[in-house]
């Protein structure tokens, strides 16, 4: 059986024993998470949360991108989100190269957001977020770096807004 065929098989098996309880669009905790599509992140189990609870957005280095925006300025006008967590985490192969060594690698002339100081990106991307706005509905915004070895979370920034 090969790979796309093992995960056709999961979902039957997913949506077999799937409960009908209706789950609505909005995170019910006001919550996004954007992290990195890093394979050894388990948002949800890391922060103990239940699926609805949280919307997560994924790219490479968790960076905040123009899609990161169109995604949240719906999250946060349509469906309530009033509460932003930025992550990004050790051992980040974004870290370990720079945008020039990732556009000679990938072919590419993308802007990749080579990350060399994790503390000045998650400011940056904060901030990014703290300035646009169609994202003044969001109340708090935190930036969290994540221990890829342990699972540990380190809070590195965070920005509060009263209402």
């Amino acid at each position: 059986m090969g790979e796309i065929d093992r995960l056709l098989a999961a979902n039957e098996d997913f949506a077999g024993a799937r409960e009908s309880a209706a789950l609505g669009p909005h995170p019910r905790r006001g919550l996004v998470v954007l992290t990195c599509m890093d394979a050894r992140i388990d948002i949800l189990a890391a922060f103990g949360l239940h699926l609805g609870e949280a919307q997560v957005l994924r790219n490479a280095g968790g960076r905040v991108t123009d899609d990161v925006l169109r995604s949240l300025a719906l999250s946060c006008t349509v469906l309530g989100a009033d509460m932003v967590v930025v992550m990004q985490h050790t051992a980040c192969r974004l870290a370990l190269a720079t945008d020039e060594e990732l556009r000679q690698r990938t072919g590419t002339d993308f802007d990749f957001l080579a990350i060399t100081d994790h503390a000045a990106a998650l400011q940056d991307d904060v901030e990014l977020l703290r300035a646009a706005p169609y994202l003044a509905g969001l109340r708090t915004i935190a930036g969290f770096l994540y221990d890829t070895p342990t699972g540990r979370v380190t809070e590195i920034t965070r920005s509060t807004r009263t209402a």
